[in-house]
């Protein structure tokens, strides 16, 4: 066996959401449970000491699964599935509302937690991270006979680590690449650890369905099927030239070398974000006359969720942008460049107004969302001198004199 010169490892936390929730309500373990509600669908606690919980099977509106157990996903009920269709699949399953203070909480926990074994750490998302493993100490001494009994060793002190900081489990892929973790990461969920070299892709990886590379979506992988490639290995054994033939120069070459397990990406500890953003999807269309009390306050409330976003991570932005989806899935978006970056929910929502100006309500709505980028860091603002909101947004109308919502 050929150790690689690097070891990197992705750790996804196990149903992170449904995991968080569990710590609240440990009764529900084992059980199948979807997050996902309203607020209004939060358990109470009876004057007896029970427990009544809202089931799947009385919900009614156009909500989205955010998270489900392994015993609901046991059921057909996964993530961004609706939830009237999962209320078909597993009519007696928990339903709980989302809680994303908490999930932001327990995120911050397990990256601290890991960051205290190994520091090199990308951050991809409230629930997984990439960590380069390849200085850590110990990661490459043999344990009995296993040379891989470091790296191993490293990878459960992690899991430990986090295990004793959020009272959550993970499962984390150890590999030579970025690439390779992602997929190993899946192989033992939960709460499992993989370690794979180059020496392992015609036993583990090869024998993968095509759609388990991050990277090949629905449309490439229905391609890949239908011209007969259904395994990782297929296309390991396709030729390159056949393969940029049938998917161009850049994407055919990727997949030749993705499936070979070939993948120099570093992990980057830290990226600016291009955009911050906040959206929401109405339990029923609305109508932009009848319904605009009702359609100012929930743009209000996503414009000031939207600057607390900007000040917790002390951002603030040129560019203001809105996306509508209409009735029939019609989407339409609209951006305001403006002079100075705002960074207020009153700045964001004169903007907001400008570009609802430039929209026509003919149908009813079904999701609205507001959105900040062109985006520049709190400390390059501090030199420049508070500007007004007609100074930033030209001759913005007020809130009051606003044509739409």
């Amino acid at each position: 066996m050929q150790l690689p010169d690097r070891w990197i490892a992705h750790l996804d936390m196990d149903a992170f959401y449904a995991s968080v929730e569990l710590l609240r309500y440990p009764q529900l373990k084992g059980e199948a449970v979807v997050i996902g509600g309203r607020r209004a669908d939060a358990p109470r606690q009876l004057e007896d000491g029970r427990w009544e919980y809202a089931r799947l099977r009385n919900y009614t509106g156009r909500g989205v699964v955010t998270t489900s157990t392994y015993a609901a996903r046991d059921l057909g009920v996964f993530s961004a599935m609706g939830l009237m269709k999962a209320a078909l699949r597993a009519p007696d399953a928990i339903l709980l509302p989302a809680d994303f203070d908490s999930y932001r909480k327990y995120s911050r926990l397990f990256k601290a937690a890991v960051a205290e074994v190994a520091p090199v750490i990308e951050d991809r998302g409230i629930d997984e991270i990439y960590i380069d493993l390849t200085d850590v100490p110990g990661v490459r001494d043999t344990v009995g006979h296993d040379p891989l009994g470091g790296v191993k060793a490293v990878a459960r002190e992690i899991k430990n680590s986090v295990g004793r900081a959020t009272g959550l489990t993970c499962s984390i892929g150890v590999t030579p690449n970025k690439l390779l973790s992602k997929i190993a990461s899946e192989l033992e969920k939960p709460d499992g650890i993989t370690v794979l070299t180059m020496d392992d892709l015609p036993t583990r990886i090869w024998p993968l369905a095509v759609r388990k590379i991050n990277g090949i979506g629905p449309k490439a992988g229905e391609k890949l099927v239908k011209l007969g490639l259904h395994t990782v290995g297929d296309i390991a054994a396709a030729d390159p030239a056949w393969l940029v033939e049938q998917f161009g120069e850049s994407y055919g070459q990727w997949l030749h070398n993705a499936s070979h397990g070939r993948d120099s990406r570093p992990v980057v500890t830290h990226s600016e974000p291009v955009s911050v953003s906040r959206e929401t999807t109405f339990e029923r269309d609305l109508h932009a006359v009848h319904d605009k009390a009702l359609l100012g306050q929930i743009m209000d409330e996503l414009c000031e969720r939207l600057a607390q976003d900007l000040a917790r991570k002390r951002y603030a932005g040129k560019t203001v942008g809105i996306k509508l989806r209409f009735e029939g899935f019609v989407t339409v978006t609209r951006d305001q460049t403006l002079k100075t970056p705002v960074a207020t929910a009153a700045d964001i929502r004169r903007a907001v107004g400008l570009c609802l100006k430039r929209v026509s309500f003919d149908k009813r709505l079904r999701l609205m969302g507001v959105r900040v980028g062109n985006l520049v860091h709190a400390s390059e603002l501090a030199a420049a001198p508070a500007a007004s909101p007609t100074a930033v947004l030209g001759q913005a109308p007020a809130r009051e004199n606003l044509p739409l919502f």
